[in-house]
Parts: structure tokens; sequence; C-alpha cells
């Protein structure tokens, strides 16, 4: 089986826009990809100008959450890094008795999506090399940070295109839909350990 990947564009994140990314992208994706019967749910971002749609499903919005909260927790000891966050749909089928009695299933992966995040603490953006005091402290600072989030946003909005860009072009490595549940294939959020 083919398995189709999707790396999208590295975001550079405060840690406070975290949340906010993710689940506006992690959203879009599954939502994208469920194949069952949905109950379609407009977001709004709190930190951003864009809405997005989720599935209508309290426990998948809860299992995303818990992933972002597991990404989140490893942000803080792992400050200012490049950072990679994989959400994969596979299948799950029996593997041929390789021994008596042992009946074994695999995953086959059929699609991977890559969101690439560089999470940067502003903190440290604001002074200079040679002194702890802020440059330039007052009106500058805000109108940089201003700057900053609006140019993130203007880079979200470019991720999510891309998103609808694969899933509208990337059909034929999708395996038949066998139930009707939202989601109607197994899925896995990987974060850094």
């Amino acid at each position: 089986m083919n398995c189709e990947t999707c790396q999208l564009k590295e975001l550079v994140v405060e840690p406070l826009e975290i949340r906010d990314v993710l689940r506006c992208i992690l959203h879009t994706i599954v939502f994208h990809r469920a194949l069952g019967l949905v109950r379609p749910k407009d977001v709004d971002c709190e930190l951003f100008d864009i809405t997005y749609v989720q599935c209508g499903d309290a426990e998948l919005e809860r299992k995303i959450d818990e992933k972002i909260n597991l990404f989140i927790g490893w942000v803080e000891k792992h400050p200012n890094k490049k950072s990679q966050v994989c959400l994969s749909f596979y299948e799950v089928r029996n593997k041929q008795a390789t021994w008596m009695f042992s009946n074994k299933t695999e995953r086959l992966y059929w699609e991977q999506w890559y969101i690439n995040l560089h999470v940067v603490n502003t903190k440290t953006h604001g002074k200079s090399h040679n002194s702890k005091a802020p440059i330039n402290p007052g009106d500058n600072a805000l109108e940089e940070s201003s700057s900053r989030r609006a140019s993130l946003e203007s880079a979200l909005r470019e991720v999510l295109f891309q998103i609808i860009k694969f899933v509208n072009e990337k059909k034929d490595h999708i395996p038949s839909v066998t139930n009707s549940e939202v989601i109607s294939f197994p899925y896995e959020i990987t974060t850094p350990r």
C-alpha cells in the first residue's frame, strides 16, 4: 500500500499560540479525512481571524486536546526548538501467522501529515545581546508583536490552503470505507518525547 505524506509549511509560533494553531490544523485535516457521518461545527480561533471546521465529535476533540497538551509539555522542557507533530491514518490488518497460534495485527499507514513548528520565546527576541534590558520598551514591542502575529495568521492560512489542496488532489490512496463512524479509519497523533 502506498503511504502519501504531506509536509506542511513550517510555522514560527510562541508558546501561547501553540494550542490555537494545532487545533486549527489538526481539526482541519481530520475533518477532511472524516469519511463517516459528521456534524460540522464552525470554530473561531481565539488568537487569529480564522474559522475552521471540526467534526462535532466530543471524543475526537478530547483526544486532539490531550495530544496538544503533551506537545505543550514537551515544549516547556525544550524551549526555542523546531519540532514536528505527525497525524497518521492507517488500516489494521491481520498479519500472516508466522508461528503456530500467533495471530498479530499490523498497521498499514496510508497517509501522514507532518506539522512543522518552530517554537520561539519572544522574551529573548526583544533584548540586545549585551544587555538584559529591553531595547525599546512600549509601543515598539507591541507593534512588533502585532506584526509577528499577523504574519503567523497569514502563514496559518497558507497551511490551511495547503491542506485543502492536498486532500483534493490526493484521493487514490484512501482505502475503502467499511463503517459509518465519524472517523472511518484509525489514526494516531505523535509528538516529540
